[in-house]
């Protein structure tokens, strides 16, 4: 349960300092110009919590706490990014097969993002793990 509890907790200040910048600065730009449209004035925080919660809880078990078991940063990495890939391809690739004029560009940087982002933050957590869980 302790590891359980450093990996969660890492994993999320890894994740959402690192999202935080993705969303906040980086790419708020361009999700303005391509689905801009789409875009509620302001983020539901309750369902943006929820999604963040659930998430991180699917790394933890998935990647994380097996990877952190094997003792290789490594491994965590190359999961988490399948893992970030696999649900974040979940989301856009449903987009774009029911929603009229998804851009291609935000799939694509979306896949990209996620499969970064878990990755790096898997293995920012993995790490933590090992060194002290």
């Amino acid at each position: 349960m302790r590891k359980a509890l450093i990996a969660f907790a890492s994993l999320a200040i890894a994740f959402l300092a690192i999202d935080s910048i993705w969303l906040g600065v980086i790419a708020v730009d361009f999700y303005k110009a391509t689905i801009g449209h789409l875009l509620a004035p302001k983020p539901d925080f309750v369902a943006a919590a929820f999604f963040y919660v659930i998430y991180l809880a699917g790394v933890v078990h998935f990647v994380v706490l097996p990877a952190a078991s094997t003792g290789r940063v490594a491994v965590a990495a190359r999961q988490g990014a399948l893992f970030g890939l696999v649900a974040y391809a979940t989301y856009d690739l449903t987009n774009m097969a029911t929603m009229r004029d998804w851009p291609l560009s935000v799939t694509l940087a979306d896949l990209a993002w996620g499969a970064f982002i878990t990755a790096t933050s898997s293995a920012i957590s993995a790490w933590i793990v090992r060194r002290f869980g």
